[in-house]
């Protein structure tokens, strides 16, 4: 049964590395029943539990998907961007800003089990996009 778990964590980890978006569990079963049809539900949660555990997978709570780790440092605080157009997630990693979280931790006394720090917009490619689009109506003579 181990064996088995394994195997599904890699298949799921192969998937979200596969996209620049975050995927619901439903979307990463859709994909894996395409080879194993009878694949269940909690088997896809089990497997986004163990993997986000281990800091291989971030949850986005705003979204309820999930994306892959992009960076080797595991106890981090990772900032994630999600695009609200094209739904591209990056992530970005700050000592500085979990040195920060921290302070303010200790000075209220609250013990963090994870840190996750979420941040929606347009990413760089789609708010050029869009500026070239302002531009056009900003810029065009009205006939």
């Amino acid at each position: 049964m181990v064996k088995r778990g394994k195997e599904i964590q890699a298949e799921v980890l192969r998937i979200l590395r596969e996209q620049n978006g975050a995927l619901s569990a439903y979307n990463i079963l859709e994909e894996l029943q395409k080879d194993k049809p009878r694949l269940a539900p909690q088997t896809i949660y089990r497997a986004l539990t163990a993997l986000t555990e281990h800091g291989r997978v971030h949850r986005l709570e705003s979204l309820n998907a999930f994306v892959a780790c992009k960076c080797d440092h595991h106890k981090h605080a990772s900032i994630l961007s999600i695009c609200n157009y094209c739904g591209v997630v990056e992530e970005y990693v700050s000592p500085d800003l979990l040195n920060s979280l921290s302070q303010v931790a200790r000075k209220t006394g609250f013990t963090p089990t994870r840190h996750i720090i979420e941040l929606h917009g347009l990413c760089s490619a789609c708010t050029d996009e869009h500026m070239l689009e302002r531009e056009d109506i900003t810029h065009h003579p009205l006939d």
